[in-house]
């Protein structure tokens, strides 16, 4: 990906080496691919997200600071760092485009980088629970440490495939602003477990399609991609598919309690919306 030219976003929060917070409350609902990410590695692989936390590569080329450097709150000035900002600014960018087309202000939301834990408006997570989403606060939720683990873990690394997985994250912002987050957890609890868990699906896939939006309209505007930059998208998005995950960690795969889609499912909705362009092509609702 040519993300060195791109514009930084200034709407990062970067609390890594701050001391991480004491579980604790909150409300709202986490998107992401968090539940998948807390269920393989803590719980079945057994890893620590600190151990983890002191390495100082991530794809061969972007660099963290080391554990030992205490990095206050703002915009972040070590190479990985960098690399989110832009990446961040380039979602900024494609979707106020998209939305002032639509005779619409789009609000960026706000990015939080944390080592080890964070205390959202959602509730508490450790770095287990991966990236994600809170609609409470509108603010994604990082720890860089998570791309390491997808590329040893998961066999998907790449810089296209950590910009990927920020754009999926990034759409339930979209969603959010658009209403659509609201509508799906006002009729999740008026439905069965089953039924919620086929909206949860809806709702990732969509994620999903708007992130290949966004990588369709980024590329056409400012040529964003390199060849293989795609692959490495569809790899992250069959390594966190729900079957993929059940498969790896139980040994059998459970439809019904699905949160996220299958992986082909998460690939076909990336390049449905990367072929289209189309907001209106990723109504995951109708087509299931």
């Amino acid at each position: 990906m040519r993300w060195r030219d791109s514009r930084a976003s200034q709407n990062v929060e970067d609390h890594r080496g701050r001391p991480p917070p004491r579980g604790g409350g909150g409300m709202g609902m986490k998107f992401g691919l968090g539940t998948i990410i807390l269920l393989v590695i803590g719980y079945f692989l057994g890893i620590d997200p600190r151990i983890v936390m002191g390495l100082s590569q991530v794809g061969g080329e972007l660099q963290q600071p080391t554990a030992q450097e205490s990095v206050p709150a703002g915009a972040p000035v070590d190479e990985m760092g960098q690399f989110v900002a832009r990446v961040l600014g380039e979602t900024e960018d494609t979707w106020s485009e998209i939305f002032r087309a639509g005779g619409q202000q789009y609000p960026p939301p706000r990015l939080v980088l944390f080592s080890q834990a964070a205390q959202s408006a959602c509730g508490f997570a450790s770095s287990a629970s991966g990236p994600f989403y809170c609609p409470a606060d509108q603010k994604v939720y990082i720890d860089l440490a998570f791309f390491r683990q997808l590329e040893t873990e998961f066999r998907a690394g790449g810089d296209f495939a950590m910009a990927y997985v920020m754009a999926h994250e990034v759409g339930h912002h979209v969603q959010t602003v658009l209403g659509v987050s609201e509508k799906v957890r006002a009729t999740q609890q008026r439905v069965g477990q089953e039924q919620a868990n086929q909206l949860q699906v809806a709702m990732e896939l969509q994620a999903d399609c708007f992130s290949g939006v966004w990588a369709h309209h980024a590329n056409a505007k400012r040529q964003v991609l390199e060849p293989g930059d795609i692959e490495e998208a569809m790899r992250a998005a069959a390594a966190v598919g729900d079957d993929v995950i059940q498969k790896r960690t139980q040994g059998y795969v459970v439809p019904e309690s699905w949160t996220h889609g299958s992986a082909q499912q998460r690939q076909q909705w990336f390049v449905r919306g990367f072929e289209s362009g189309s907001l209106q092509a990723c109504d995951t609702f109708q087509t299931g």
